[in-house]
């Protein structure tokens, strides 16, 4: 079987949130728990919106940052972020990855 590709979209960037479940009773938290699908597909929606076809936002397992808030990279970047469920962080962010500056506020630190 032969498979033809016309095309190829080339991705610029690709987020990935965590989506990762634990249970409650672990020390490190989830990131599930505070709303990070949520978060993930409003970020998702604000990149379509934009037109941006090179961006891909995706879910992810975790990151290993769980105890830090929802965890999210950036890459080729190599930016993470603490993503709080609030709407100003997440049009920070969401700029950010349009091209625009860094969302200091929300970066995730040692």
């Amino acid at each position: 079987m032969k498979f033809e590709v016309n095309y190829m979209v080339k991705i610029r960037k690709h987020i990935f949130v965590c989506v990762n479940e634990r249970s409650s009773e672990n020390p490190k938290g989830c990131c599930s728990s505070k709303n990070s699908l949520e978060i993930m597909t409003k970020i998702k929606r604000i990149t379509k919106k934009s037109g941006a076809d090179d961006i891909r936002v995706n879910k992810s397992g975790c990151l290993g940052n769980c105890e830090k808030g929802v965890a999210c990279v950036i890459y080729p970047d190599g930016i993470w972020y603490t993503l709080p469920d609030e709407e100003k962080a997440i049009i920070e962010v969401s700029n950010h990855i349009l091209g625009g500056k860094i969302a200091s506020d929300y970066l995730m630190l040692e």
